[in-house]
């Protein structure tokens, strides 16, 4: 597309969005560097770039869309305010909404016996599903089409396809989690392996590129400390079945970033080693700094590197765009490619409207003066 029509967001764009995206992905030089967020979340945000008024969270999921198009080069599928109903699921869990995020008030069990036997059930399901993949992929590919209509060149990185250790730990809680562990780490282990193995199948049943080029496998494992699980117990559950999912995604041409909230330093030569292409969600409060990452680890991809709360909730713009510049230039991210611009979480409401754009305009101000498109 470079030298033909193509949606800017900056005047100065050589690259469009895709292209971008994709040089970033390869590692290879880009005019400037791309940006990604989560943004579904800000009502601030969404009210300066539309010029509505905004009462509450009372914007929908176009208005959303619009405010991608017009500031993003890739993103997660936006989500539409989430009410704030409080509401039981199928398995009986109650899960409290709060309009942009949500928590699990209780459980339909408070032992180890009933996480077991809910755990083995949920197994079961998992293991005697027959899904239809056919429509499978059609309604996957129907999605896609329909979002990419709303949000025009920006690219979907869709965050859909976890191994399955989030899903068990987070929904037994993580004391009953280590307990059953203990006891009978077998049904914790098959719960992720039938997990798995069912996303690795659906994986090779909707995986497209011309939809996107790159998807996110989502598994939390680590507090600001450190990971939750011992090295041996994610080396013996987790990472040979991340490689396994990475694995499928790849034979189709697609990249593979892999999320974790906290600080998983100590693990990162583990998860390279699972052959991720890179990494998103990175908090330098706490010790992950993007700059450190991305000169340390050069061949992947790097990104959500801007403080999402002391920075863009408390900082000012200037302090956001010295950041932002400070990222860009210390990576050499206009010369190899590999590097995001985002914040280290989603657009949350407290950050400031005026943050976010500040973040946005400083990527359109740091150009590479070299660029030559091929």
């Amino acid at each position: 597309m470079t030298g033909t029509m193509f949606e800017k967001i900056f005047a100065t764009d050589v690259l469009a969005k895709r292209e971008r995206v994709e040089r970033t992905l390869n590692l290879e030089p880009v005019d400037r560097v791309a940006i990604h967020a989560q943004l579904s979340y800000n009502p601030g945000v969404i009210s300066l770039y539309t010029g509505k008024r905004i009462e509450g969270f009372n914007y929908t999921y176009e208005d959303i869309c619009q405010v991608v198009r017009m500031t993003l080069d890739a993103c997660f599928p936006p989500i539409a305010p989430q009410g704030t109903a409080r509401v039981t699921d199928e398995d009986g869990f109650v899960i409290q909404n709060d309009n942009w995020t949500c928590w699990t008030a209780s459980r339909p069990f408070d032992d180890v016996a009933g996480a077991r036997e809910y755990l083995l059930r949920k197994t079961d399901q998992m293991r005697e599903a027959q899904p239809n993949y056919e429509q499978v992929r059609r309604e996957f590919r129907e999605r896609m089409q329909k979002l990419q209509r709303l949000i025009g060149e920006t690219v979907i990185i869709d965050t859909s396809s976890p191994v399955g250790l989030d899903a068990c730990w987070y929904r037994l809680g993580l004391m009953l989690f280590s307990y059953l562990y203990v006891d009978e780490p077998q049904v914790i282990s098959e719960f992720i392996e039938v997990h798995v193995t069912n996303e690795i199948r659906r994986a090779h049943a909707i995986a497209d590129p011309s939809l996107s080029p790159v998807i996110l496998i989502p598994d939390d494992f680590a507090t600001k400390q450190g990971p939750i699980f011992s090295p041996t117990f994610l080396r013996q559950e987790f990472f040979p079945r991340l490689r396994r999912l990475t694995a499928a995604w790849q034979s189709h041409d697609i990249k593979v970033l892999y999320h974790s909230d906290g600080n998983w330093k100590k693990v990162i030569p583990d998860l390279v080693a699972c052959g991720v292409d890179g990494f998103y969600c990175l908090e330098p409060a706490i010790g992950m700094d993007i700059v450190e990452l991305k000169n340390a680890w050069p061949n992947h991809v790097w990104a959500g590197g801007v403080d999402g709360v002391d920075l863009m909730e408390r900082g000012t713009p200037q302090q956001v765009a010295q950041q932002v510049r400070r990222d860009i230039q210390e990576t050499n991210a206009l010369q190899t490619g590999g590097m995001f611009v985002g914040t280290s979480s989603e657009i949350n409401p407290p950050i400031k409207p005026e943050n976010y754009r500040a973040m946005v305009e400083a990527v359109g101000e740091v150009l590479n003066p070299d660029f030559c498109p091929s």
